[in-house]
């Protein structure tokens, strides 16, 4: 680990006066403090943003909910009203990581984390990702975990978040700041595939604070929503393929439909017109089955022998099927009773 200061602030416009290359904002560091450890980021100076207030969880004017980028992950999921208005998003964040991580992880961060990929995470190793222009080592190598969908000449590694996967489902937008002003991003915009460039994971400039991720109403969706992860073991390990999934119905005819992938590409994907293709049609496994070929179109497998990732697409498949099957027949969580 290289040497860096670290610098507490208080008030947002004193991060932002901070903010620029070999500047790293920290909250939990739950991944950060990771990836700094095998010398895959080096910041030269931590700046600490945990006392700005930005933790509260509110409703919006709206109808919707304003979650601030400092609240906790496990503070957003077993909120009240994220449990009541978005069990689907309550649901994704307790599907990730373990208790103590979640504890620690902060809503802000959880969108800024990096891929798991192996090859991004040994230095030793031609990674595109970490360092321009080197190469992509998965490409010829271990792929089994690897994207299908959006995936590049230069980077076939995939998004880890399971909370992303429901925000790109709930259609969120992210509220971000610099020394400019304030600009909101939808969700769908936040996250980019790797093209040309795999070492920019977001749209978010190197001066940019999250302040807050906005929700909008969701009542449609709130009867019938499922988030579904599908993982080597069944705990502390990320997705191969998740899916998060919520449908408004009347009468067993879908008025409205949202499904977002997660696992399979370098952001949460999510396809409108896929979506499209199930409002009006009945709640059936063939309605299904049509929106999840749509969604899939275009996958491609990556790997060769044990390490292909072939597997993926029809896993993805059925994955889209189940889970809007589970959401037509009523939401399903993880939820207990009560909150720990």
């Amino acid at each position: 680990m290289n040497p860096f200061t670290f610098v507490p602030v208080s008030d947002v416009p004193g991060a932002l006066r901070l903010a620029g290359e070999g500047t790293s904002f920290i909250a939990g560091g739950t991944n950060l403090i990771d990836l700094m450890k095998v010398n895959v980021q080096q910041p030269m100076r931590l700046v600490d943003i945990n006392r700005l207030g930005l933790a509260a969880i509110e409703p919006t004017a709206e109808g919707g909910l304003r979650l601030g980028a400092l609240a906790r992950n496990a503070a957003t999921a077993w909120h009240p009203l994220v449990r009541e208005r978005y069990p689907l998003l309550a649901t994704a964040i307790l599907s990730g990581a373990t208790a103590q991580i979640r504890n620690m992880a902060s809503n802000g961060g959880n969108l800024l984390q990096r891929t798991r990929c192996c090859y991004f995470y040994d230095i030793a190793m031609p990674c595109n990702k970490r360092q321009p222009g080197s190469g992509c080592s998965a490409i010829a190598g271990l792929a089994r975990q690897h994207a299908i969908l959006g995936a590049s000449a230069h980077c076939i590694a995939t998004h880890p978040s399971d909370m992303c996967v429901a925000l790109a489902a709930l259609a969120a937008t992210v509220q971000v700041a610099s020394a400019r002003g304030e600009r909101t991003i939808p969700f769908a915009d936040f996250h980019r595939l790797p093209g040309d460039r795999p070492d920019l994971d977001t749209t978010l400039a190197h001066d940019e604070l999250i302040l807050a991720l906005t929700l909008p109403p969701a009542d449609g969706f709130r009867a019938h929503s499922v988030y579904l992860k599908l993982r080597e073991r069944l705990s502390y390990a990320f997705a191969l393929v998740s899916v998060a999934a919520a449908l408004d119905l009347d009468g067993g005819v879908i008025h409205a439909a949202r499904v977002a992938l997660g696992g399979v590409a370098h952001k949460p994907w999510r396809d409108p017109a896929a979506e499209a293709l199930l409002v009006g049609q009945p709640a059936t496994d063939a309605s299904f089955a049509r929106a999840a070929d749509a969604l899939l179109q275009g996958a491609v497998p990556q790997g060769t022998g044990e390490g292909s990732n072939a597997f993926k697409i029809p896993l993805a498949r059925r994955a889209v099927v189940r889970a809007l099957a589970l959401a037509s027949a009523g939401t399903v969580t993880n939820h207990a009773e009560d909150a720990p």
